[in-house]
């Protein structure tokens, strides 16, 4: 570990050269000169840029990954595809990671530690080229040398144990915890149409604003969303950020491909050890591997996670999920859907694992049915799914201040 980090610590050393140069603007990449490929000795990556920029770069396992973080790069026509030349490399991510700050992933088929890294940059073009030379490891080895640099810009807060919530206001506004699936290097499910390239992150940003705006609007809710803007959000980090807010109820939006079972119509999800079908297995797994993908390290999560996992705060609050979840689906309905024919689901999803906030999870629909995805772009359809959410969210609330009032009795 110590070597790996003496080698980080180098890296920001000459990058910062570049830095000072005085460059603006975002450095561009140059698909044609980029690429990953295999080599004689194991495997090499390189990176065309327009102009040098900070980077640092570090492995991550399990399964074996290559990160590389830069002071923001824009990605324009960069291809997975075309991208990734070798068999050495199984998948690759790259985007905004937090804001300010691009990252690239490379997924690799067997563990290999970086050999060499250097950046070149032409002194009268400012053309950049960041070459990365990777040999192969054993597996211990890897494991031994693998995990992230601690950056407090980056690092999870602390863990906080729940605290008992004092009796709220019954007039009060609540304070609803909105989270845009996905985004930045994570850009969740994508599908083609005739009216432009759909993508999840995007759509889902979009979707939470416009529903950010009835609630607020109807005077009884507060907002406030995960990411409001195109970059990454661990799924921890969007637990912890509803605990931080104390938010009294968090709704991760969501609009998925899925080809197991029937994937189409409204569906909410709600958290369980046992996943309800295969589907909705499936696609928590999928949104796990999505972190993964993006380069989060996943060693501590369980502890991390656990501070907010309490069973006692549990056995009260999932009865008030369960009825949220319901009231979402009942309002959905009534404002004219469509809705899944087995619209109440539930599974392991991570980012559900708050014990004592209300969470669900809301598939407004899947880009992988027809009908769904010319509804989503729909900005009407939408303000009607807003609606739906915003109705449900009031049924629910009317509902909980009784039971709540008949607790105190």
């Amino acid at each position: 570990m110590g070597r790996l980090f003496k080698l980080t610590a180098l890296i920001w050393m000459l990058a910062a050269g570049a830095w000072a140069q005085g460059f603006s603007g975002l450095a561009r990449v140059y698909p044609e000169t980029s690429g990953a490929a295999d080599s004689r000795s194991g495997a090499g990556v390189t990176l065309s840029l327009s102009q040098g920029v900070p980077y640092r770069l570090f492995t991550l396992d399990n399964p074996p990954r290559l990160v590389l973080d830069f002071q923001e790069v824009d990605w324009t026509g960069l291809k997975r595809d075309a991208f990734l030349e070798g068999g050495q490399f199984t998948n690759v991510q790259f985007g905004t990671y937090v804001p300010g700050w691009s990252r690239l992933v490379l997924e690799l088929r067997k563990p290999m530690a970086v050999d060499t890294a250097a950046m070149r940059i032409d002194q009268f073009t400012a053309a950049t080229r960041l070459y990365v030379l990777l040999k192969p490891v054993s597996a211990k080895e890897f494991a031994a040398q693998a995990g992230a640099p601690k950056d407090p810009r980056w690092d999870l807060p602390a863990p906080e144990a729940v605290q008992g919530r004092g009796e709220r206001d019954e007039n009060a506004p609540l304070l609803v915890m909105l989270d845009p699936g996905h985004g930045g290097i994570d850009p969740g499910a994508e599908r083609d149409h005739h009216s432009g390239h759909v993508v999840e992150k995007h759509l889902m940003l979009q979707f939470a604003r416009e529903l950010g705006e009835v609630l607020i609007r109807s005077g009884q809710f507060t907002v406030q969303m995960t990411r409001d803007d195109d970059y990454f959000v661990s799924l921890e980090r969007r637990i912890a950020l509803a605990h931080q807010a104390g938010a009294d109820v968090f709704i991760s939006l969501h609009a998925d491909t899925i080809s197991e079972g029937r994937a189409h119509g409204s569906t909410v999800y709600t958290l369980s050890k046992e996943a309800s079908d295969v589907a909705s297995e499936k696609l928590a797994e999928r949104h796990l591997r999505g972190d993964l993908l993006s380069g989060t390290d996943l060693s501590e999560a369980d502890d991390r996670v656990t501070g907010v996992m309490l069973d006692l705060a549990r056995q009260e609050t999932q009865p008030r999920t369960d009825a949220l979840a319901a009231a979402l689906i009942e309002a959905l309905r009534k404002q004219g859907g469509p809705v899944n024919n087995r619209p109440l689901r539930s599974a392991g999803f991570s980012v559900l694992k708050s014990a004592d906030i209300p969470s669900v999870l809301v598939e407004i629909g899947f880009l992988s049915s027809k009908r769904d995805l010319e509804n989503l772009i729909d900005p009407e359809w939408r303000a009607q799914a807003a609606r739906g959410i915003l109705n449900g969210l009031i049924a629910w609330r009317i509902k909980d201040d009784a039971r709540r009032a008949l607790v105190r009795q």
